[in-house]
């Protein structure tokens, strides 16, 4: 129970990465006023990182099910397939219901044949792994294929990201795009885009005029639904999940799809929301979904958080807007916690000061981005956002710096 997200992905993953951003910030504790560290002697011990990871994963797997026992939900194992008349054979097991959720999830999609003799790993087998070679090729195009790759960099591998489509971080400001390019590179993460591996030969991975020496190719290709056998077809969308409408109902009558499967989005927040809509949906509670009105994050170093609008969807819709950046280089806060790269950057609108989008690169971006989501889900403008008083000394005051700075009175600036 838990699907990608808590047994293989954004859980397992993060604390993944929780461990190398603790190894990374030892190696400097000196600069904290901490002795008696030698960064020559320290390592990144993987199987003690991996179990802990583990150990997350399975307190939280454990919670699930009790939750849905405790809840009176009636839970079979098996492979499932959709009749007609509402029902829903499991094995043996015949179900009828007035109402069905189709909840499958995706899987990355497979890397070519001709890659079939590479050291390949997909991302569920990630943790099957005793050890980590020393020089690791991470194919993908979206958030969790940068945060792997910085997370293999950040224990001291040597890392290429290979990007191989256009869809290279689909849905971000391009803005924050050019940030992490930069970032990565900083690191010497080597980038190779709109390009993909054609053959893996002597240890080295051939990558249109490339040659990359590769002990381990991580696939975190796009994701593909899985769609489960049923007698009346789903219909699909050109990329392949399922077809909904604006209450994520399917071509079948009673049958919906939220998720990964109906290819809206590919996190488990929104999966979560696109749940709870249905349920209200099915009960006659009707509201609109906002798409666009979730927040997109990663769990980089530092983190990166994104709600709303791009700027480059603003200037298709030919709206009048305003950009209030603010860095944190000058607060008091990051200073202290040895956390100044990064910043806020707001997008509202010139007539009313409404916020229309709102990038954060922090690093506590992740969760700083629920203000972001509370103060514009009731149309909040940058008035609102000034006009809100935070602690000192807090990161989140640069808020109200951009705040100030979207109606001419930065204060701090």
């Amino acid at each position: 129970m838990g699907g990608m997200c808590l047994n293989w992905g954004c859980i397992p993953t993060k604390a993944l990465l929780e461990s190398a951003k603790v190894f990374v910030k030892t190696k400097h504790v000196d600069e904290f006023g901490v002795d008696g560290i030698d960064a020559a002697k320290l390592s990144f011990n993987w199987n003690k990182a991996k179990a802990r990871s583990t150990r997350i994963t399975k307190k939280l797997s454990a919670g699930v099910n009790f939750l849905l026992k405790k809840n009176g939900v009636e839970l079979i194992t098996g492979s499932a397939r959709l009749g007609a008349d509402h029902t829903v054979y499991v094995e043996d097991k015949k179900l009828t219901a007035s109402h069905i959720i189709v909840a499958t999830g995706s899987k990355p999609k497979k890397l070519d044949d001709t890659l079939s003799n590479a050291p390949v790993v997909e991302m569920e087998h990630l943790f099957t792994l005793d050890a980590i070679p020393e020089n690791v090729v991470v194919t993908g195009n979206h958030v969790s294929a940068v945060e792997i790759a910085q997370f293999f960099n950040m224990i001291d591998r040597k890392v290429t990201l290979i990007a191989n489509s256009s869809y290279y971080l689909d849905g971000l400001d391009e803005f924050l795009i050019a940030y992490i390019n930069k970032k990565l590179k900083s690191e010497k993460i080597d980038i190779l885009q709109d390009t993909y591996p054609v053959k893996f030969e002597d240890g080295a991975l051939f990558v249109g005029n490339d040659k990359v020496r590769c002990d381990l190719l991580v696939n975190c290709n796009s994701r593909k639904a899985i769609i489960p056998e049923s007698e009346t077809p789903f219909q699909l969308t050109e990329r392949g999940f399922i077809k909904t409408d604006d209450h994520f109902g399917t071509n079948i009558k009673g049958v919906y799809a939220i998720g990964d499967v109906c290819g809206k989005s590919f996190v488990a927040h929104v999966a979560s929301a696109q749940g709870i809509h249905v349920i209200n949906t099915i009960k006659g509670i009707l509201s609109g979904f906002n798409g666009a009105m979730y927040p997109i994050n990663m769990y980089t170093q530092p983190e990166i958080a994104q709600i709303g609008m791009t700027e480059q969807e603003i200037k298709a819709e030919g709206t009048e807007y305003k950009i209030s950046e603010f860095p944190l280089s000058i607060n008091g806060k990051a200073m202290i916690e040895g956390n100044t790269d990064g910043f806020v950057r707001m997008l509202s609108d010139k007539k009313y000061g409404q916020v229309l989008g709102v990038q954060i690169v922090a690093a506590n971006a992740t969760d700083m981005i629920a203000e972001a989501a509370a103060f514009m889900s009731i149309e909040g403008t940058v008035y609102d956002v000034a006009m809100t008083i935070h602690a000192h000394p807090t990161v989140s005051e640069i808020f109200m710096e951009a705040g100030f700075d979207a109606v001419d009175k930065a204060i701090h600036k």
